[in-house]
């Protein structure tokens, strides 16, 4: 396996970091502002002008699409392993990856368009959210379920002549908080009486579809994550065209494992980023302040953090490279075991980091005049994300029994 960085991605870089360096981290105090005075005003849910503005700039650098691959509507795409060091850099600042159209969850749906959309439906969805003209939502986890189960879901989608009718309750929908939100990618059950993994479907329903129901939106370690927002939806007998399925009855499933096998690689790959910020933060924290007669820099037990800190670094990039190496090479099925480990593996190491920053901090280090608390929050909902820890770390076990499986005893 060969990870060096090629001409094209190390150009890339080059100008993606000197884009950080001049546009990106000047801005971060102008976010806050204007966040503040959103929420003030009773309008949190607005999109930032400040982010807005920096898009075309990115547009016009060509730092635009980079995460999709394969895609003759995003020619710019490149493969994981190629996107992995830049989608790091864009994980420094949270908000970041919108600016070059690389967020969550519009990544993984226009991925899936691309993937398992009609033409059609690649027409009217897929290439205004390449354009940056809408964005989207993913409907799958449930309230009253343990979603960790896919299987598990309730809502139900009824089949009746041209079109279907849903009903169900589906919780931490991110990004539909977002006024520009246009679609939502629903997963429910088809068919309950098919084989548990033929039941589901999922369909493309317009945001503006007469029964939708936004509850409420639900904060994050108390972060209402504003303007993207994770809100509660209600469907009450919503009705879309039949044609608004995605690649067939009881393939829903089957969609969604193709779906959440690169979200959690970008995951992973912003995490490396996260926990670099956060050690750089240690570092200059420790190295700026005295106490007992020294700088707390030269305490021995922030030599072993720090060390350490730079070990797990290193360990959870080349896994995450491995694993963005895997899916290029043999797909996402047979990179799952990679895939299930680094995202065991890179948010485990990225809350670690991060909280070792924090205590180095103090007191500031919970406030917001440092963005480590929120880091810390936005990171720890990674572990639940797209899978919990435990579910992963089965899907490991059981592929490392499969491989050394003996004849039990008679």
């Amino acid at each position: 396996m060969d990870f060096s960085y090629s001409a094209k991605v190390d150009d890339l870089r080059t100008r993606l970091q000197r884009f950080f360096d001049e546009s990106i981290s000047p801005a971060e105090p102008r976010y806050l502002e204007e966040l503040g005075r959103n929420h003030a005003a009773g309008t949190p849910w607005l999109p930032l002008q400040v982010v807005e503005q920096l898009k075309p700039k990115a547009r016009a650098l060509g730092l635009w699409n980079l995460f999709l691959p394969r895609s003759e509507r995003a020619p710019q795409g490149l493969s994981n392993l190629e996107y992995a060091p830049l989608c790091e850099i864009m994980g420094r600042v949270m908000w970041a990856p919108e600016v070059f159209n690389c967020s969550a969850p519009d990544t993984g749906n226009m991925e899936t368009i691309e993937r398992y959309g009609s033409e059609a439906q690649k027409q009217q969805w897929l290439e205004p959210l390449l354009a940056g003209d809408i964005r989207s939502a993913f409907l799958m986890t449930e309230p009253a379920v343990a979603s960790s189960d896919a299987t598990s879901i309730q809502c139900s989608m009824r089949r009746e002549g041209d079109e279907y009718v849903i009903n169900g309750r589906k919780w931490f929908a991110s990004g539909a908080g977002d006024p520009r939100c246009a679609l939502y990618i629903v997963m429910g059950k088809t068919d309950p009486a098919a084989a548990t993994h033929q039941q589901q479907s999922m369909l493309l329903v317009p945001a503006n579809t007469p029964g939708i129901e936004v509850i409420r939106h639900l904060p994050v370690f108390g972060y209402d994550d504003a303007p993207h927002g994770h809100m509660e939806i209600a469907l009450h007998e919503v009705r879309v065209p039949a044609a608004n399925l995605l690649l067939g009855e009881g393939r829903g499933f089957e969609i969604a494992q193709g779906r959440l096998g690169p979200g959690r690689i970008h995951h992973c790959m912003r995490s490396i980023g996260v926990a670099e910020r956060a050690l750089e933060l240690m570092c200059q924290r420790l190295q700026s302040r005295v106490a007992f007669g020294k700088r707390v820099a030269d305490q021995s037990v922030w030599h072993e953090r720090i060390a350490e800190s730079r070990c797990m670094i290193e360990q959870a990039r080349l896994l995450t490279l491995k694993a963005a190496y895997m899916m290029d090479t043999v797909g996402n099925k047979g990179a799952r075991a990679e895939i299930a480990m680094i995202k065991v593996v890179a948010p485990n190491i990225a809350c670690r980091i991060i909280d070792w920053s924090i205590q180095a901090h103090g007191g500031a280090g919970v406030t917001a005049d440092f963005p480590l608390a929120a880091m810390y929050a936005g990171v720890r909902t990674l572990r639940i994300a797209d899978g919990p820890d435990e579910v992963h770390r089965g899907t490991i076990a059981r592929l490392e029994l499969a491989r050394h499986a003996v004849q039990a005893p008679a």
